[in-house]
């Protein structure tokens, strides 16, 4: 996957004071959401917001994109409009 974590957003939040008790008991962030983060998947808007917001930080601090082998095909198809 291209876009990626650049760190492990719950042990980042836990040395801020927020154990993921806290987050899902005071309704900071779903468990749903908790779950993505383990996983590494993807989030809202809502919750990016959220986690810069906690942490103190920008977006960019949180993910970054990196290329992949196969991932031309992308560059030929925006040449092609």
């Amino acid at each position: 996957m291209p876009l990626h974590y650049k760190l492990n957003i719950l042990a980042a939040l836990k040395a801020k004071g927020y154990t993921t008790y806290t987050l899902r008991k005071k309704n900071i962030l779903s468990e749903s959401t908790i779950q993505k983060l383990r996983a590494g998947k993807g989030l809202s808007w809502d919750n990016i917001e959220r986690l810069c917001f906690l942490l103190d930080c920008q977006p960019g601090d949180l993910m970054e994109y990196t290329r992949e082998p196969g991932d031309e095909h992308i560059d030929h198809a925006e040449q092609a409009t």
